[in-house]
This record gives structure tokens, sequence and C-alpha cells, in this order.
């Protein structure tokens, strides 16, 4: 039988979603855990990766079991020999043909910014940028992603392809906190953490909005701006 999970972490303490030889991952504590209740080697199949260092509310991964489980005990007996900082949200059963990745329809991340002093407890979960933003200019900097665009310049490594959609940038603002949402199709490699980083260069005016613009549309130029780190970033939700 098939099954489909919710997954929160604080990715803190891991190296990234994936399973890595040597390195915490959320995929092998999962591993170790289904492999206990299903009596055999037991991998699970995510929606996708997220670095070192990121979170999420709202991963999802499918995996096979050989015994039938209630949905409810099934939850609880994972997130009983989970470790603290892994938690199943959800459990739904699938068809045998679901895939999590393969499926995926939309992605939901946002990113956040402390732009007020330095805090040491928000180290883990916010980028600690502490200097004053340009709303305005952080606005028309994410008008420039929306839609279809070839993201090469913005995306970590190689791949086949770059495209990807981009449907829908918000902004919020509550007193010192920025918090970025980007809804969209696909997230390649640190492509929302360099998006965030190329409207930070432009409203530090360390970068130009033409700058941006350029990245997209000549992307067989390459050109890189800044990177925000990892801790800022949570993946929120994966819609099928």
């Amino acid at each position: 039988m098939r099954y489909l999970v919710t997954i929160s972490y604080d990715g803190s303490n891991f190296y990234g979603f994936q399973r890595l030889v040597g390195q915490r991952s959320v995929q092998e504590e999962l591993e170790k855990v289904l492999t206990i209740i299903n009596k055999k080697k037991t991998q699970i199949k995510g929606a996708g990766r997220t670095d070192k260092g990121v979170h999420a509310y709202g991963q999802r991964a499918h995996f096979d079991l050989d015994i039938s489980i209630p949905k409810d005990k099934l939850k609880k007996a994972i997130n009983d020999m989970l470790p603290s900082d892994i938690r199943i949200t959800n459990i739904s059963i699938v068809e045998d043909s679901f895939h999590a990745r393969f499926n995926v329809k939309k992605k939901i991340y946002q990113y956040k910014i402390n732009i007020g002093e330095y805090d040491p407890l928000l180290n883990n979960y916010y980028y600690q940028f502490n200097n004053k933003l340009n709303m305005n200019t952080l606005r028309k900097c994410a008008k420039l992603f929306l839609g279809v665009h070839m993201f090469k310049n913005f995306v970590s490594g190689t791949r086949d392809n770059y495209q990807a959609i981009i449907y829908k940038i918000s902004i919020k603002k509550e007193k010192n906190f920025i918090t970025i949402t980007f809804v969209g199709q696909s997230f390649y490699r640190y492509m929302v953490r360099n998006m965030v980083g190329a409207m930070l260069d432009v409203s530090t005016n360390k970068a130009s909005i033409n700058d941006i613009k350029e990245m997209l549309e000549k992307y067989d130029i390459k050109k890189q701006l800044s990177c925000a780190p990892a801790q800022g970033l949570y993946l929120m939700k994966i819609f099928y």
C-alpha cells in the first residue's frame, strides 16, 4: 500500500532532505523508522530536496508498506520513533501509480528576513540582514520574476532545463520582519535563495533592476548576484 505523508522539520541540524552518506538527513531518519515498522528496508520518495539548514512545514513524500496500517496509528507509530526535529503532520493513502515528485502541480516557499537589531535566538530561522530595505524596490524586483522564465542565472549546478513558472510573489512586512512568499510550479537548487539575494542587492544599491532583467533575458551569459543564506528558507506547502 502506498502512503503520502506531509513532513515538518527544523532543518538546523540536517544536511538537507536527501540521504547522503555520512551526513544526517531527513530522508534517512524517516527511512530508519519505516524500515522498523515495515520489517524490511523501506525507502521514501520526496517531492523535492531542501538544502542544509532549510526548514519545512509542508514537505511531502511517498512510500510503500507491505502491511496495512490505519493512517492514525501509522502516524503515531512514526512520530513516536522520530527525533524531535521531525514530525509527520498528515498521512493519506494514494494510488500505487502516484509519485510525490512527478505529480507536483505547485509549491509554496517562504523566505524570512530580520531587518531589525541582531537577535541571537533568530540565527537558525531568519536571515539576520539587520539593515533597512526599500520595500518598493523589493516589490519591483519581485514582478520581474513572475511568469515563465529561464532561471539559469538563479540556479546552482547544471540541468537539462532551467525553465520554471512563478505564479505569485508577495512581500509582507510586520515590524522588523519581512516574509517573501513564492508560489510556483518548479523550484531548482538555490533558486529561491538566489532570487532573494538579487532582490536584496538591488534594494541596497549593490545591483540594478536592469541586472535582474539581463540575467533573465540573456541567460546564456553567466552572471550571479548574492545568494541569501539557507536558514531563512521554508518549504511551506505542496499541491497535487
